[in-house]
């Protein structure tokens, strides 16, 4: 299961909240990871969810943070096991920079949940 964020949702995408303008973090969140993850780790056997951030011009931290950290704070949401089926894909060398903040966000979440 892929999902291309510049396809899917913006390849304009900023911010955290929506307040911040539509294609903010938190809307990227919870209408494209989350129902993603929810039915890859519904389904048998579990399938990947690839985040392809190719097609993007650059992101804000805001919105990588919001987007990717979040995850470790929405209620009920089994961010564990989510972790495991969650990959980020980029073959362009000048969009490295926001995988790497991805996976860092990842981590920082996955620190702060004890996991």
């Amino acid at each position: 299961m892929t999902i291309d964020i510049a396809k899917q949702f913006s390849r304009h995408p900023a911010g955290r909240v929506p307040s911040d303008g539509p294609d903010n973090g938190e809307r990227f969140r919870n209408e494209c990871l989350v129902p993603a993850l929810l039915a890859a780790l519904d389904s048998a056997p579990k399938k990947t969810v690839v985040v392809d951030i190719d097609g993007c011009r650059s992101f804000g931290s805001s919105f990588l943070e919001e987007s990717f950290g979040g995850l470790a704070r929405v209620p009920a949401f089994p961010f564990p096991e989510a972790l495991k089926i969650l990959s980020i894909r980029s073959s362009k060398p000048h969009l490295q920079i926001y995988k790497d903040a991805i996976l860092g966000y990842l981590d920082d979440a996955k620190a702060r949940a004890a996991i």
